[in-house]
């Protein structure tokens, strides 16, 4: 405790926040763990707190589509299936997953991240397969146990 007081002392008025970032969030770190809560930079400290929660969920979002994006290659391109697609499935399930466990509260947030991450798993699919856009649905064809747990296998049925 005495490290962090001194470590507060030194930086008595603190840095600022636009001139140098990592020290300002490290010198709130340090005075929320002192209780020093009238020496806070709320303003900005609030919106770095709402910032984190979005890129979070940004995240997430990205995962869904990432497993989305190969989904629809792998059902549209069945002739050009690789190994590395079931990979990246398989590896951002993981990421889905760990978000959820992660922040529960996003399981009520399912559809709109659904609906954010299926726009752009089509765009990326149509760029990666050079297939016309509306080769692809408009809108997901896939439910949450397919984007969770659909096998995929190089060898063998399945969809």
């Amino acid at each position: 405790m005495a490290e962090l007081a001194q470590r507060i002392e030194a930086r008595r008025d603190g840095p600022a926040y636009g001139q140098d970032w990592a020290a300002w969030a490290r010198h709130q770190a340090d005075l929320l763990k002192a209780r020093r809560f009238d020496q806070l930079d709320l303003e900005n400290l609030l919106d770095e707190v709402e910032s984190l929660a979005a890129r979070d969920f940004k995240a997430w979002v990205a995962a869904i589509r990432l497993v989305l994006m190969h989904m629809l290659k792998w059902d549209h391109q069945p002739s050009h299936r690789v190994r590395s697609w079931i990979v990246s499935i398989v590896r951002e399930r993981g990421e889905i997953e760990d978000g959820l466990e992660a922040s529960p509260s996003y399981a009520a947030r399912v559809d709109e991240a659904l609906s954010k991450a299926y726009r752009a798993a089509r765009r990326d699919a149509a760029a990666e397969t050079n297939l016309p856009i509306d080769t692809f649905p408009k809108t997901c064809p896939y439910d949450w146990t397919d984007i969770t747990a659909r096998e995929h296998s190089l060898h063998g049925d399945e969809a």
